[in-house]
Protein backbone atom coordinates (compact mmCIF):
# COMPACT_ATOMS: atom_id res chain seq x y z
CA UNK A 1 0.00 0.00 0.00
CA UNK A 2 2.64 2.53 0.98
CA UNK A 3 6.37 2.76 0.89
CA UNK A 4 7.73 5.06 3.57
CA UNK A 5 11.08 5.78 5.09
CA UNK A 6 9.86 5.41 8.67
CA UNK A 7 8.53 2.68 10.91
CA UNK A 8 6.07 5.17 12.47
CA UNK A 9 3.22 4.28 10.16
CA UNK A 10 3.13 0.55 10.74
CA UNK A 11 1.04 0.51 13.88
CA UNK A 12 -0.68 2.93 16.19
CA UNK A 13 1.04 1.16 19.07
CA UNK A 14 4.30 2.58 17.83
CA UNK A 15 2.98 6.10 17.46
CA UNK A 16 4.16 7.28 20.87
CA UNK A 17 7.71 6.29 19.88
CA UNK A 18 7.31 8.51 16.81
CA UNK A 19 6.07 11.39 18.95
CA UNK A 20 9.22 11.05 21.05
CA UNK A 21 11.13 11.21 17.76
CA UNK A 22 9.63 14.64 17.06
CA UNK A 23 12.03 16.15 19.55
CA UNK A 24 15.25 14.37 18.62
CA UNK A 25 15.43 14.12 14.84
CA UNK A 26 16.29 17.06 12.57
CA UNK A 27 13.52 18.09 10.16
CA UNK A 28 13.81 16.44 6.76
CA UNK A 29 11.20 16.32 4.00
CA UNK A 30 10.50 12.90 2.57
CA UNK A 31 8.86 11.35 -0.48
CA UNK A 32 5.94 9.05 0.40
CA UNK A 33 4.48 6.82 -2.30
CA UNK A 34 1.12 5.07 -2.17
CA UNK A 35 -0.61 2.72 -4.59
CA UNK A 36 -4.41 3.07 -4.66
CA UNK A 37 -6.11 0.22 -6.53
CA UNK A 38 -9.76 1.15 -7.04
CA UNK A 39 -11.55 -2.20 -7.02
CA UNK A 40 -14.96 -3.69 -6.32
CA UNK A 41 -15.32 -5.90 -3.26
CA UNK A 42 -18.30 -7.65 -1.63
CA UNK A 43 -19.00 -6.23 1.82
CA UNK A 44 -21.65 -7.30 4.31
CA UNK A 45 -23.47 -4.88 6.64
CA UNK A 46 -26.94 -4.90 8.27
CA UNK A 47 -27.62 -8.51 7.13
CA UNK A 48 -27.03 -7.44 3.48
CA UNK A 49 -24.08 -8.20 1.23
CA UNK A 50 -23.34 -6.04 -1.80
CA UNK A 51 -20.44 -5.12 -4.09
CA UNK A 52 -18.93 -1.73 -3.23
CA UNK A 53 -16.16 0.34 -4.79
CA UNK A 54 -13.10 0.43 -2.51
CA UNK A 55 -9.45 1.43 -2.49
CA UNK A 56 -7.19 -1.61 -2.00
CA UNK A 57 -10.23 -3.66 -0.93
CA UNK A 58 -10.51 -1.64 2.30
CA UNK A 59 -13.61 0.06 3.71
CA UNK A 60 -12.89 2.74 4.79
CA UNK A 61 -9.82 3.06 2.59
CA UNK A 62 -6.19 3.27 3.74
CA UNK A 63 -4.94 6.17 5.85
CA UNK A 64 -2.39 8.36 4.10
CA UNK A 65 0.40 9.36 6.51
CA UNK A 66 2.89 12.17 5.93
CA UNK A 67 4.70 14.98 7.68
CA UNK A 68 4.45 18.68 7.00
CA UNK A 69 6.85 19.39 4.13
CA UNK A 70 6.66 15.89 2.60
CA UNK A 71 5.74 15.12 -0.99
CA UNK A 72 3.08 12.49 -1.66
CA UNK A 73 2.90 10.45 -4.85
CA UNK A 74 -0.39 8.54 -4.92
CA UNK A 75 -0.81 6.37 -8.00
CA UNK A 76 -4.51 5.62 -8.54
CA UNK A 77 -5.29 2.66 -10.82
CA UNK A 78 -8.97 2.22 -11.68
CA UNK A 79 -10.15 -1.41 -11.86
CA UNK A 80 -13.82 -0.54 -11.23
CA UNK A 81 -16.59 -0.09 -13.82
CA UNK A 82 -17.08 3.59 -12.92
CA UNK A 83 -14.93 6.55 -13.90
CA UNK A 84 -12.96 7.71 -10.85
CA UNK A 85 -11.23 10.75 -9.40
CA UNK A 86 -9.88 11.31 -5.88
CA UNK A 87 -9.97 14.64 -4.01
CA UNK A 88 -7.47 15.37 -1.23
CA UNK A 89 -9.87 17.35 0.90
CA UNK A 90 -8.26 20.36 2.58
CA UNK A 91 -4.81 20.07 0.98
CA UNK A 92 -4.09 23.45 -0.58
CA UNK A 93 -2.26 22.17 -3.70
CA UNK A 94 -0.43 25.47 -4.25
CA UNK A 95 -0.33 26.27 -8.02
CA UNK A 96 -1.07 22.58 -8.57
CA UNK A 97 -4.81 22.18 -9.08
CA UNK A 98 -3.96 19.19 -11.32
CA UNK A 99 -3.66 17.16 -8.10
CA UNK A 100 -6.87 18.46 -6.48
CA UNK A 101 -9.13 15.78 -7.95
CA UNK A 102 -12.74 16.97 -8.55
CA UNK A 103 -13.90 15.43 -11.83
CA UNK A 104 -14.45 17.93 -14.68
CA UNK A 105 -13.15 20.79 -12.51
CA UNK A 106 -9.39 20.14 -12.34
CA UNK A 107 -9.18 16.90 -14.33
CA UNK A 108 -11.17 14.48 -16.39
CA UNK A 109 -11.82 11.24 -14.52
CA UNK A 110 -9.58 8.17 -14.55
CA UNK A 111 -11.26 5.69 -16.87
CA UNK A 112 -11.52 1.97 -16.18
CA UNK A 113 -8.14 0.29 -16.71
CA UNK A 114 -6.17 3.54 -16.50
CA UNK A 115 -3.97 5.23 -13.87
CA UNK A 116 -3.08 8.72 -12.71
CA UNK A 117 -0.47 9.81 -10.14
CA UNK A 118 -1.44 12.62 -7.79
CA UNK A 119 1.75 14.57 -7.00
CA UNK A 120 1.13 16.54 -3.80
CA UNK A 121 3.55 18.69 -1.79
CA UNK A 122 2.32 19.43 1.75
CA UNK A 123 3.33 23.00 2.59
CA UNK A 124 2.48 24.76 5.83
CA UNK A 125 -0.18 22.26 6.87
CA UNK A 126 -0.34 19.71 9.62
CA UNK A 127 -3.26 17.84 11.21
CA UNK A 128 -6.20 15.74 10.07
CA UNK A 129 -7.64 15.92 6.57
CA UNK A 130 -9.16 13.24 4.35
CA UNK A 131 -9.48 11.96 0.81
CA UNK A 132 -12.56 10.82 -1.07
CA UNK A 133 -13.92 10.06 -4.52
CA UNK A 134 -15.10 13.25 -6.23
CA UNK A 135 -17.39 11.91 -8.94
CA UNK A 136 -21.03 10.72 -8.76
CA UNK A 137 -21.88 9.54 -5.21
CA UNK A 138 -18.93 7.12 -5.08
CA UNK A 139 -17.53 8.75 -1.95
CA UNK A 140 -20.19 6.73 -0.08
CA UNK A 141 -17.52 4.00 0.17
CA UNK A 142 -14.35 5.53 -1.38
CA UNK A 143 -12.83 7.58 1.43
CA UNK A 144 -10.10 7.56 4.07
CA UNK A 145 -8.09 9.71 6.47
CA UNK A 146 -5.04 11.88 5.80
CA UNK A 147 -2.81 12.31 8.87
CA UNK A 148 -0.15 15.00 8.55
CA UNK A 149 2.24 14.92 11.49
CA UNK A 150 4.16 18.06 12.44
CA UNK A 151 7.69 18.45 11.15
CA UNK A 152 10.23 16.36 13.00
CA UNK A 153 11.45 18.27 16.02
CA UNK A 154 8.05 19.96 16.43
CA UNK A 155 5.38 18.76 18.83
CA UNK A 156 1.71 19.57 19.20
CA UNK A 157 0.77 22.89 20.89
CA UNK A 158 -1.19 20.86 23.47
CA UNK A 159 -0.68 17.89 25.79
CA UNK A 160 1.13 15.12 23.91
CA UNK A 161 -1.28 12.17 23.66
CA UNK A 162 -0.31 8.66 24.69
CA UNK A 163 -1.85 7.25 21.49
CA UNK A 164 -4.19 8.38 18.75
CA UNK A 165 -6.99 6.91 16.64
CA UNK A 166 -8.96 7.88 13.55
CA UNK A 167 -12.75 8.08 13.89
CA UNK A 168 -14.25 8.30 10.39
CA UNK A 169 -18.02 8.82 10.36
CA UNK A 170 -19.98 7.69 7.31
CA UNK A 171 -23.28 6.50 5.88
CA UNK A 172 -24.34 3.09 4.59
CA UNK A 173 -27.00 2.12 2.04
CA UNK A 174 -28.15 -1.50 1.75
CA UNK A 175 -28.79 -0.97 -1.97
CA UNK A 176 -26.34 0.15 -4.65
CA UNK A 177 -25.93 3.88 -4.03
CA UNK A 178 -25.59 4.79 -7.71
CA UNK A 179 -28.84 2.93 -8.48
CA UNK A 180 -30.59 4.66 -5.56
CA UNK A 181 -29.49 8.04 -6.98
CA UNK A 182 -30.68 7.12 -10.50
CA UNK A 183 -34.12 6.20 -9.15
CA UNK A 184 -34.34 9.54 -7.32
CA UNK A 185 -33.30 11.44 -10.43
CA UNK A 186 -35.99 9.69 -12.49
CA UNK A 187 -38.57 10.99 -10.03
CA UNK A 188 -36.93 14.42 -9.80
CA UNK A 189 -36.84 13.88 -6.02
CA UNK A 190 -34.21 13.12 -3.36
CA UNK A 191 -33.07 9.48 -3.41
CA UNK A 192 -33.86 7.15 -0.52
CA UNK A 193 -31.93 8.12 2.61
CA UNK A 194 -29.17 5.93 4.03
CA UNK A 195 -29.94 2.84 6.12
CA UNK A 196 -27.29 3.45 8.78
CA UNK A 197 -24.52 5.70 9.95
CA UNK A 198 -21.11 4.16 10.54
CA UNK A 199 -17.98 4.64 12.64
CA UNK A 200 -14.92 3.46 10.71
CA UNK A 201 -17.26 1.66 8.31
CA UNK A 202 -19.16 -0.15 11.10
CA UNK A 203 -22.71 0.69 12.26
CA UNK A 204 -22.41 -0.77 15.77
CA UNK A 205 -24.61 -3.12 17.82
CA UNK A 206 -27.80 -0.99 17.74
CA UNK A 207 -28.26 -2.26 14.15
CA UNK A 208 -29.21 -5.81 13.06
CA UNK A 209 -26.37 -8.27 12.33
CA UNK A 210 -23.88 -5.67 13.54
CA UNK A 211 -22.40 -7.01 16.80
CA UNK A 212 -19.38 -8.12 14.77
CA UNK A 213 -19.42 -4.83 12.82
CA UNK A 214 -18.58 -2.61 15.80
CA UNK A 215 -15.51 -0.40 16.13
CA UNK A 216 -13.76 -0.71 19.52
CA UNK A 217 -10.96 1.46 20.88
CA UNK A 218 -9.03 0.05 23.84
CA UNK A 219 -7.77 2.62 26.34
CA UNK A 220 -5.70 2.52 29.51
CA UNK A 221 -6.82 4.20 32.72
CA UNK A 222 -5.17 7.60 33.22
CA UNK A 223 -3.88 8.00 29.65
CA UNK A 224 -4.80 10.75 27.16
CA UNK A 225 -5.81 9.92 23.58
CA UNK A 226 -6.06 12.06 20.46
CA UNK A 227 -9.09 11.24 18.30
CA UNK A 228 -8.98 12.45 14.71
CA UNK A 229 -12.69 12.68 13.81
CA UNK A 230 -13.78 13.02 10.17
CA UNK A 231 -17.34 13.41 8.86
CA UNK A 232 -17.33 11.45 5.60
CA UNK A 233 -21.14 11.16 5.54
CA UNK A 234 -22.76 12.21 2.28
CA UNK A 235 -25.71 14.22 3.55
CA UNK A 236 -25.76 14.49 7.35
CA UNK A 237 -24.25 16.85 9.89
CA UNK A 238 -23.51 14.73 12.95
CA UNK A 239 -23.26 15.03 16.71
CA UNK A 240 -20.55 12.85 18.29
CA UNK A 241 -20.00 12.04 21.97
CA UNK A 242 -18.51 9.39 24.26
CA UNK A 243 -20.49 8.37 27.33
CA UNK A 244 -18.98 9.75 30.54
CA UNK A 245 -16.02 11.42 28.82
CA UNK A 246 -15.48 15.05 27.88
CA UNK A 247 -13.95 15.96 24.50
CA UNK A 248 -11.34 18.73 24.37
CA UNK A 249 -11.30 20.29 20.89
CA UNK A 250 -7.74 21.18 19.78
CA UNK A 251 -7.96 21.32 15.97
CA UNK A 252 -10.49 21.79 13.16
CA UNK A 253 -9.82 21.18 9.44
CA UNK A 254 -6.07 20.79 10.17
CA UNK A 255 -5.79 24.15 11.99
CA UNK A 256 -5.04 24.32 15.71
CA UNK A 257 -7.69 25.93 17.92
CA UNK A 258 -7.79 27.40 21.39
CA UNK A 259 -8.66 24.27 23.40
CA UNK A 260 -12.14 24.01 24.92
CA UNK A 261 -14.03 21.14 26.47
CA UNK A 262 -17.48 19.90 25.45
CA UNK A 263 -19.64 16.86 26.16
CA UNK A 264 -20.33 16.52 22.43
CA UNK A 265 -19.15 17.97 19.13
CA UNK A 266 -20.99 18.93 15.95
CA UNK A 267 -19.24 18.07 12.69
CA UNK A 268 -20.54 18.75 9.18
CA UNK A 269 -19.79 16.62 6.09
CA UNK A 270 -16.26 17.44 4.92
CA UNK A 271 -15.08 18.74 8.28
CA UNK A 272 -12.47 17.24 10.62
CA UNK A 273 -12.16 17.78 14.38
CA UNK A 274 -9.33 16.60 16.63
CA UNK A 275 -10.20 16.06 20.28
CA UNK A 276 -8.28 14.93 23.35
CA UNK A 277 -10.00 12.32 25.53
CA UNK A 278 -8.76 11.42 29.00
CA UNK A 279 -9.44 7.85 30.08
CA UNK A 280 -10.28 9.05 33.60
CA UNK A 281 -13.56 7.25 34.31
CA UNK A 282 -14.31 4.04 36.18
CA UNK A 283 -12.87 1.28 33.95
CA UNK A 284 -15.68 -0.13 31.84
CA UNK A 285 -17.16 -0.04 28.36
CA UNK A 286 -18.56 3.26 27.07
CA UNK A 287 -20.42 3.85 23.82
CA UNK A 288 -19.15 6.47 21.42
CA UNK A 289 -22.09 7.56 19.29
CA UNK A 290 -22.89 9.63 16.19
CA UNK A 291 -26.35 10.86 15.21
CA UNK A 292 -27.59 13.61 12.86
CA UNK A 293 -28.32 17.25 13.52
CA UNK A 294 -31.21 18.63 11.45
CA UNK A 295 -33.18 21.71 12.48
CA UNK A 296 -35.17 22.16 9.26
CA UNK A 297 -38.33 20.32 8.08
CA UNK A 298 -36.31 17.84 6.00
CA UNK A 299 -36.51 14.03 6.36
CA UNK A 300 -33.25 12.41 7.45
CA UNK A 301 -31.73 9.10 8.54
CA UNK A 302 -31.96 9.67 12.31
CA UNK A 303 -30.29 6.41 13.36
CA UNK A 304 -27.38 6.29 15.81
CA UNK A 305 -24.04 4.68 14.95
CA UNK A 306 -22.06 3.41 17.91
CA UNK A 307 -18.55 2.24 18.68
CA UNK A 308 -17.05 1.27 22.04
CA UNK A 309 -14.40 2.91 24.19
CA UNK A 310 -13.19 -0.09 26.19
CA UNK A 311 -10.85 0.11 29.16
CA UNK A 312 -8.05 -2.47 29.13
CA UNK A 313 -8.91 -5.63 31.04
CA UNK A 314 -12.70 -5.12 30.97
CA UNK A 315 -14.54 -8.17 29.51
CA UNK A 316 -16.87 -7.80 26.52
CA UNK A 317 -19.76 -9.04 28.64
CA UNK A 318 -20.01 -5.66 30.41
CA UNK A 319 -22.88 -3.65 28.85
CA UNK A 320 -21.76 -0.24 27.51
CA UNK A 321 -23.42 3.02 28.57
CA UNK A 322 -24.92 5.33 25.91
CA UNK A 323 -23.91 9.02 25.85
CA UNK A 324 -26.41 11.88 26.03
CA UNK A 325 -26.33 13.33 22.51
CA UNK A 326 -28.02 16.68 21.79
CA UNK A 327 -31.52 16.35 20.35
CA UNK A 328 -31.89 16.08 16.57
CA UNK A 329 -33.01 19.72 16.23
CA UNK A 330 -30.89 21.31 18.99
CA UNK A 331 -30.05 24.57 17.19
CA UNK A 332 -28.86 26.20 20.42
CA UNK A 333 -26.14 23.57 20.90
CA UNK A 334 -25.05 23.90 17.25
CA UNK A 335 -24.73 27.68 17.44
CA UNK A 336 -22.99 27.70 20.83
CA UNK A 337 -20.54 24.94 19.86
CA UNK A 338 -19.49 26.74 16.69
CA UNK A 339 -19.20 30.04 18.59
CA UNK A 340 -16.52 28.48 20.84
CA UNK A 341 -14.19 27.72 17.92
CA UNK A 342 -11.23 30.11 17.83
CA UNK A 343 -7.89 30.00 16.02
CA UNK A 344 -4.86 29.53 18.25
CA UNK A 345 -3.37 32.80 16.90
CA UNK A 346 0.11 32.51 18.44
CA UNK A 347 3.45 33.68 17.05
CA UNK A 348 4.06 30.16 15.73
CA UNK A 349 0.50 29.65 14.45
CA UNK A 350 -0.83 33.13 13.57
CA UNK A 351 -4.32 33.92 12.27
CA UNK A 352 -3.48 36.10 9.26
CA UNK A 353 -6.97 37.51 8.76
CA UNK A 354 -7.30 39.95 5.83
CA UNK A 355 -8.27 43.29 7.39
CA UNK A 356 -8.72 45.18 4.11
CA UNK A 357 -11.13 43.68 1.55
CA UNK A 358 -10.65 44.13 -2.21
CA UNK A 359 -13.73 42.20 -3.33
CA UNK A 360 -17.08 41.78 -1.57
CA UNK A 361 -19.19 38.79 -2.67
CA UNK A 362 -22.71 37.93 -1.51
CA UNK A 363 -24.09 34.52 -2.55
CA UNK A 364 -27.60 33.31 -1.76
CA UNK A 365 -28.20 29.57 -1.32
CA UNK A 366 -31.53 28.38 -2.65
CA UNK A 367 -33.52 25.28 -3.51
CA UNK A 368 -35.78 25.34 -6.55
CA UNK A 369 -37.91 23.44 -9.03
CA UNK A 370 -37.13 23.23 -12.76
CA UNK A 371 -38.93 21.59 -15.65
CA UNK A 372 -37.67 18.08 -16.45
CA UNK A 373 -38.86 16.21 -19.54
CA UNK A 374 -37.27 12.91 -18.42
CA UNK A 375 -38.67 13.01 -14.85
CA UNK A 376 -41.89 11.12 -14.07
CA UNK A 377 -43.81 14.16 -12.81
CA UNK A 378 -42.29 16.66 -15.27
CA UNK A 379 -40.29 18.63 -12.69
CA UNK A 380 -37.16 18.14 -10.63
CA UNK A 381 -35.80 19.63 -7.44
CA UNK A 382 -32.73 21.74 -7.98
CA UNK A 383 -30.37 24.07 -6.09
CA UNK A 384 -28.58 27.30 -6.89
CA UNK A 385 -26.19 30.06 -5.83
CA UNK A 386 -27.47 33.54 -6.74
CA UNK A 387 -30.23 31.68 -8.64
CA UNK A 388 -27.67 29.94 -10.90
CA UNK A 389 -27.68 26.13 -11.04
CA UNK A 390 -24.18 25.04 -12.03
CA UNK A 391 -23.86 22.86 -15.12
CA UNK A 392 -20.85 20.54 -15.14
CA UNK A 393 -18.64 20.83 -18.26
CA UNK A 394 -17.41 17.93 -20.41
CA UNK A 395 -13.74 18.78 -19.97
CA UNK A 396 -11.82 19.94 -16.91
CA UNK A 397 -12.26 23.65 -16.17
CA UNK A 398 -8.59 23.94 -15.19
CA UNK A 399 -7.53 22.59 -18.60
CA UNK A 400 -9.88 25.02 -20.33
CA UNK A 401 -8.43 27.89 -18.28
CA UNK A 402 -4.79 26.85 -18.73
CA UNK A 403 -5.05 26.27 -22.48
CA UNK A 404 -7.49 29.18 -22.98
CA UNK A 405 -10.12 26.89 -24.53
CA UNK A 406 -13.17 28.94 -25.50
CA UNK A 407 -16.80 27.98 -24.97
CA UNK A 408 -16.32 25.83 -21.83
CA UNK A 409 -17.20 28.38 -19.15
CA UNK A 410 -17.86 32.08 -18.64
CA UNK A 411 -16.51 34.33 -15.87
CA UNK A 412 -19.69 36.34 -15.33
CA UNK A 413 -20.95 34.76 -12.12
CA UNK A 414 -22.67 37.67 -10.33
CA UNK A 415 -21.13 39.11 -7.17
CA UNK A 416 -24.60 39.39 -5.61
CA UNK A 417 -28.09 38.00 -6.31
CA UNK A 418 -29.88 39.51 -9.32
CA UNK A 419 -32.93 40.48 -7.22
CA UNK A 420 -32.66 41.16 -3.48
CA UNK A 421 -35.57 39.84 -1.36
CA UNK A 422 -36.38 38.91 2.23
CA UNK A 423 -34.10 35.88 2.16
CA UNK A 424 -35.20 34.19 5.39
CA UNK A 425 -38.83 35.34 5.65
CA UNK A 426 -41.81 33.01 5.23
CA UNK A 427 -41.26 30.09 2.80
CA UNK A 428 -41.24 31.10 -0.87
CA UNK A 429 -43.05 28.56 -3.05
CA UNK A 430 -43.64 30.47 -6.31
CA UNK A 431 -41.25 31.32 -9.17
CA UNK A 432 -38.79 28.62 -8.10
CA UNK A 433 -37.12 28.18 -11.49
CA UNK A 434 -33.36 28.78 -11.72
CA UNK A 435 -30.94 29.74 -14.49
CA UNK A 436 -28.51 27.08 -15.74
CA UNK A 437 -24.90 27.78 -16.62
CA UNK A 438 -21.20 27.01 -16.20
CA UNK A 439 -20.52 30.45 -14.78
CA UNK A 440 -17.41 31.18 -12.69
CA UNK A 441 -16.13 34.19 -10.78
CA UNK A 442 -12.68 35.59 -11.62
CA UNK A 443 -10.46 36.75 -8.76
CA UNK A 444 -7.32 38.86 -9.16
CA UNK A 445 -4.16 37.18 -7.85
CA UNK A 446 -3.42 38.02 -4.20
CA UNK A 447 -6.66 40.03 -3.84
CA UNK A 448 -8.51 39.78 -0.54
CA UNK A 449 -12.05 38.44 -0.69
CA UNK A 450 -15.00 38.59 1.68
CA UNK A 451 -17.71 36.09 0.80
CA UNK A 452 -21.05 36.13 2.62
CA UNK A 453 -23.08 32.95 2.15
CA UNK A 454 -26.77 33.56 2.89
CA UNK A 455 -29.29 30.74 3.36
CA UNK A 456 -32.78 31.41 1.98
CA UNK A 457 -36.31 30.13 2.49
CA UNK A 458 -36.78 29.13 -1.14
CA UNK A 459 -38.87 25.98 -0.49
CA UNK A 460 -37.20 25.65 2.93
CA UNK A 461 -34.32 26.94 5.01
CA UNK A 462 -31.62 24.37 5.72
CA UNK A 463 -28.04 24.19 6.99
CA UNK A 464 -25.49 23.90 4.18
CA UNK A 465 -21.83 22.90 4.75
CA UNK A 466 -19.77 24.71 2.08
CA UNK A 467 -16.29 23.56 1.04
CA UNK A 468 -13.77 25.69 -0.86
CA UNK A 469 -11.02 23.80 -2.67
CA UNK A 470 -7.44 25.11 -2.72
CA UNK A 471 -7.87 27.41 0.28
CA UNK A 472 -8.60 27.83 3.94
CA UNK A 473 -10.77 30.78 4.92
CA UNK A 474 -11.44 32.66 8.14
CA UNK A 475 -15.00 32.54 9.47
CA UNK A 476 -15.17 36.17 10.61
CA UNK A 477 -18.91 36.34 11.29
CA UNK A 478 -22.13 34.35 11.40
CA UNK A 479 -25.73 35.01 12.35
CA UNK A 480 -29.36 33.95 12.07
CA UNK A 481 -31.71 35.75 9.69
CA UNK A 482 -30.67 38.14 6.91
CA UNK A 483 -27.13 39.51 6.75
CA UNK A 484 -27.11 43.26 7.44
CA UNK A 485 -24.17 44.85 5.57
CA UNK A 486 -24.45 47.99 7.68
CA UNK A 487 -24.55 46.46 11.18
CA UNK A 488 -23.14 42.93 11.06
CA UNK A 489 -19.52 43.68 10.01
CA UNK A 490 -19.08 45.66 13.25
CA UNK A 491 -19.46 42.33 15.11
CA UNK A 492 -16.84 40.45 13.07
CA UNK A 493 -14.03 38.63 14.87
CA UNK A 494 -10.88 39.78 13.03
CA UNK A 495 -8.46 38.66 15.76
CA UNK A 496 -8.78 34.89 16.19
CA UNK A 497 -11.65 33.61 14.00
CA UNK A 498 -11.74 29.90 13.20
CA UNK A 499 -9.84 28.95 10.05
CA UNK A 500 -11.40 26.15 8.02
CA UNK A 501 -11.94 24.66 4.57
CA UNK A 502 -15.60 23.66 5.18
CA UNK A 503 -18.19 25.74 7.02
CA UNK A 504 -21.82 25.09 7.95
CA UNK A 505 -24.09 27.95 6.87
CA UNK A 506 -26.68 27.98 9.66
CA UNK A 507 -30.31 27.18 8.90
CA UNK A 508 -31.98 30.45 7.93
CA UNK A 509 -28.74 32.34 8.57
CA UNK A 510 -25.41 33.46 7.08
CA UNK A 511 -21.65 33.20 7.40
CA UNK A 512 -18.97 35.72 6.39
CA UNK A 513 -15.66 34.31 5.14
CA UNK A 514 -12.38 36.02 4.28
CA UNK A 515 -9.41 34.71 2.35
CA UNK A 516 -6.52 35.91 0.22
CA UNK A 517 -6.66 34.67 -3.39
CA UNK A 518 -2.97 33.70 -3.54
CA UNK A 519 -3.35 30.24 -5.11
CA UNK A 520 -3.76 30.54 -8.90
CA UNK A 521 -5.98 28.09 -10.75
CA UNK A 522 -9.59 26.97 -10.87
CA UNK A 523 -11.01 26.10 -7.46
CA UNK A 524 -14.35 24.41 -6.84
CA UNK A 525 -16.74 25.66 -4.16
CA UNK A 526 -19.80 23.58 -3.34
CA UNK A 527 -22.23 22.38 -0.73
CA UNK A 528 -20.79 19.19 0.81
CA UNK A 529 -24.23 17.62 1.04
CA UNK A 530 -23.88 15.30 -1.95
CA UNK A 531 -27.59 15.66 -2.73
CA UNK A 532 -27.32 19.43 -3.11
CA UNK A 533 -24.04 19.24 -5.06
CA UNK A 534 -25.70 16.91 -7.57
CA UNK A 535 -28.60 19.39 -7.82
CA UNK A 536 -26.19 22.17 -8.86
CA UNK A 537 -25.31 23.91 -5.57
CA UNK A 538 -21.77 24.66 -6.69
CA UNK A 539 -19.54 27.09 -8.57
CA UNK A 540 -15.83 27.74 -9.02
CA UNK A 541 -13.35 30.59 -8.76
CA UNK A 542 -10.79 31.35 -11.47
CA UNK A 543 -7.84 32.83 -9.61
CA UNK A 544 -5.57 34.63 -12.04
CA UNK A 545 -1.82 34.06 -12.26
CA UNK A 546 0.59 36.39 -10.50
CA UNK A 547 3.22 38.46 -12.28
CA UNK A 548 5.86 35.72 -12.62
CA UNK A 549 6.11 31.97 -13.18
CA UNK A 550 6.57 31.30 -9.43
CA UNK A 551 3.04 32.63 -8.88
CA UNK A 552 1.39 30.93 -11.85
CA UNK A 553 -0.33 27.59 -12.40
CA UNK A 554 2.18 24.78 -12.94
CA UNK A 555 2.11 22.98 -16.31
CA UNK A 556 -0.16 19.90 -16.38
CA UNK A 557 1.46 16.51 -15.68
CA UNK A 558 2.04 14.23 -18.66
CA UNK A 559 -0.27 11.50 -17.30
CA UNK A 560 -3.27 13.80 -16.71
CA UNK A 561 -6.31 11.72 -17.74
CA UNK A 562 -7.60 12.62 -21.22
CA UNK A 563 -11.15 13.89 -21.65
Amino acid sequence: MAKTNSFCWGSSALLFLCLVGFFSTPAKAALKTYQFDVQVKNVSRLCHSKPIVTVNGMFPGPTVYAREGDTLLVNVTNHAQYNMSIHWHGLKQYRNGWADGPAYITQCPIKTGHSYTYNITITGQRGTLWWHAHIFWLRATVYGAIVILPKQGTGFPFLQPYKEANIVLGEWWNNDVEEVVKQGNKLGLPPNMSDAHTINGKPGPLFPCSEKHTYALEVEQGKTYLLRIINAALNDELFFAIAGHNLTVVEIDAVYTKPFTSQAILIAPGQTTNVLVQANQVPGRYFMAARPFMDAPVSIDNKTATGILQYKGIPNTVQPVLPQLPALNNTAFALSFNAKLRSLNTAQFPASVPLKVDRHLFYTIGLGINQCTTCLNGTQLTASLNNITFVMPQIGLLQAHYFNTKGVFTTDFPDRPPTPFNYTGSPLTANLGTKLGTRLSKLAFNSTVELVLQDTNLLTVESHPFHLHGYNFFVVGTGVGNFDPKKDPAKYNLVDPPERNTIGVPTGGWVALRFRADNPGVWFMHCHLELHTSWGLKTAFVVENGKDSDHSVLPPPTDLPPC
